[in-house]
């Protein structure tokens, strides 16, 4: 059958290059590789945790890591993946409600989730680093 001339060769599926992308393409991918690295970076949280009960020689290490270029900027990956991760699971409970399936209504909750999770990510930043300020 393979080899018969009357059977045309074509894809069983389509595959990436047929679709343009869209946000909510974009967003669902989002949504599930933010929950995998919500999943690894409570691994961050748990060594947090067992550095913090251990001791101050212990937390004094975790604390340099987090406070060196490298744990910055994982913490503010991990921080970001936790605003959006929630701000588009809510939006996922909207549209589980039933309402929110109009496309511009979708085009602009994914859109909403998208930018609300980067201005809610600086704005946690924001609150910490003054705290940090006003406390040491």
């Amino acid at each position: 059958m393979a080899n018969d001339p009357r059977v045309r060769e074509r894809p069983l599926s389509p595959h990436m290059q047929i679709y343009s992308w869209q946000v909510q393409m974009v967003t669902s991918i989002l949504h599930r590789g933010t929950g995998i690295v919500l999943t690894l970076g409570s691994l961050l949280i748990v060594w947090g945790l067992v550095a913090l009960a251990a001791g101050p020689e212990s937390w004094g290490t975790f604390t340099a890591c987090a406070r060196s270029p490298l744990g910055f900027l994982v913490l503010f990956g991990w921080s970001w993946s936790l605003a959006y991760h929630l701000l588009n699971g809510i939006r996922h409970l909207v549209q589980d409600a039933g309402y929110g399936y109009r496309i511009e209504a979708f085009v602009r909750s994914s859109w909403i989730s998208v930018f609300g999770s980067l201005v809610l990510t600086v704005i946690i930043w924001l609150l910490a680093m003054m705290a940090q300020r006003g406390g040491a």
